[in-house]
């Protein structure tokens, strides 16, 4: 069923549509063809010049000719937004297989000034400070680099969700207006809420539980908000999480699921995003194609936190921060168990209860939480889940001990006191995971409009 027409007429202007109707040899060389985008990059050579126009999806050429089009070539510069008219060009060397031999022209609009920066060149765009990219963010935006990270960005997010629904998962939206932190409340940006304290959510983790009693499996996407003086290249002070929630599961569960889940969406954009992630693999990592279709094929290895540690400490004076029982890791240590000794995504399960959350369940040995964490090469952490504590006496001590107000969690121990079931679930950092996926090592530069410790 079709509700509106609206970009019907607009549609046969798209260049895809264009493709299509040429492979499909209803278009044919000499034949006319009306097209839309903005003016990428003119390469003015006299009587002829090569004018670049950038659709959604990519560049693509048109040729300019003194004579055979109706317009003066000095009549447009980068960044007009404009509908021309031509012809296809029939060329083995193109990309398209074509060209556009340009006849006519109308402005639809355009920049008034001259560009703080060069978009249409990808080698100048790389070697720029990441300062100046995100000081000229609306400009820099439209370079092909950046447009392919964010084509990526928009492909995980709809392998998750395609994922989850399958799966039988359903979505729900939480408040990111808090009293208090799932984490334990610190490193929380707090706001005035009318005549109280609030703050901004850290964790969507106790609602997600509340909902695990309505629907069994439930999922939320959205902002989180940390923090931590953190100016690292993979952390951010607003970033997004896939927080999947599953009654009837313990950390094993967990561990299947958000495997199973990163393998779908690797596979996903793949198979949608094949121009982006091969452009990534030429101008980034030339193995990046292959690792990723072995690791769709392959399991991730699993080790407990005392058996990393042992392995890890054996190699301390590699390390800036020495490896102890107790510990957190560090992202060296998680990336050197990725990088040096499995050489791929590796689960650490069982960390100290010392260092994780309250919500944990503790292992029998009383040490321990049923935790795992999810590392990948080249980033390190990617994942956070565990198997919830469903006991009301052993989660109003594990309270006690760690000094939070029960009060401030009243409606979240209702969830305990009025009926439960053995639950898991996990967090993950969408913008680490399309790191991963582009090789692109900063976490500022796959953020459309990045908040960080830094600054706006």
């Amino acid at each position: 069923m079709k509700y509106i027409d609206l970009q019907q007429s607009r549609d046969a202007r798209d260049i895809e549509i264009i493709i299509k109707k040429f492979k499909a040899g209803t278009l044919q060389d000499g034949d006319p063809v009306s097209v839309k985008g903005a003016i990428h990059h003119i390469k003015n050579m006299g009587e002829f010049a090569f004018v670049n126009v950038r659709s959604p999806r990519r560049v693509f050429q048109c040729v300019w000719e003194a004579g055979k089009s109706s317009f003066d070539i000095h009549d447009i510069q980068p960044e007009d937004w404009v509908l021309l008219d031509g012809r296809i060009v029939a060329d083995a060397r193109s990309p398209l297989g074509f060209d556009i031999r340009m006849e006519t022209i109308t402005k639809v609009g355009g920049a008034v000034g001259s560009l703080p920066l060069e978009i249409s060149n990808d080698r100048k765009i790389k070697n720029l400070q990441l300062d100046t990219m995100l000081n000229n963010r609306v400009v820099a935006l439209r370079n092909p680099r950046i447009r392919a990270i964010m084509r990526v960005a928009d492909g995980v997010m709809y392998g998750f969700r395609s994922f989850l629904r399958e799966e039988g998962f359903v979505e729900f939206v939480p408040p990111k207006l808090v009293m208090g932190g799932a984490e334990g409340g610190a490193d929380m940006f707090m706001v005035k809420y009318f005549d109280q304290r609030a703050y901004l959510n850290q964790s969507p983790q106790q609602y997600k539980q509340a909902m695990v009693g309505v629907f069994e499996k439930v999922f939320t996407v959205g902002p989180v908000f940390r923090g931590e003086n953190s100016n690292t290249p993979r952390h951010a002070a607003e970033f997004w999480m896939i927080e999947p929630e599953i009654a009837f599961a313990d950390l094993a569960d967990e561990m299947d699921l958000s495997e199973a889940m990163v393998k779908s969406v690797i596979a996903y954009v793949l198979e949608t995003c094949p121009d982006e992630m091969a452009f990534f693999n030429q101008f980034f990592d030339k193995t990046l194609l292959e690792r990723l279709n072995a690791l769709i094929n392959s399991d991730f290895a699993r080790v407990s936190y005392t058996e990393a540690v042992e392995i890890l400490s054996k190699h301390n004076d590699s390390f800036q921060y020495k490896v102890e029982w107790g510990t957190d890791l560090q992202t060296e240590h998680e990336r050197f168990l990725t990088e040096q000794i499995y050489k791929k995504p590796v689960f650490v399960t069982d960390y100290p209860k010392a260092i994780k959350s309250f919500y944990m369940r503790v292992n029998g040995d009383g040490k321990t939480v049923a935790a795992a964490d999810m590392l990948v090469p080249g980033v390190g952490e990617l994942c956070g889940g565990s198997q919830r504590e469903e006991r009301l006496d052993v989660l109003t001590a594990r309270m006690d001990e760690l000094g939070l107000s029960r009060a401030d969690y009243e409606w979240y121990l209702e969830l305990r006191r009025f009926g439960t079931v053995e639950h898991a679930g996990f967090g993950l950092g969408f913008e680490r995971l399309i790191m991963y996926l582009t090789g692109i090592p900063n976490i500022r530069d796959v953020l459309p409009f990045p908040r960080t410790a830094g600054g706006f």
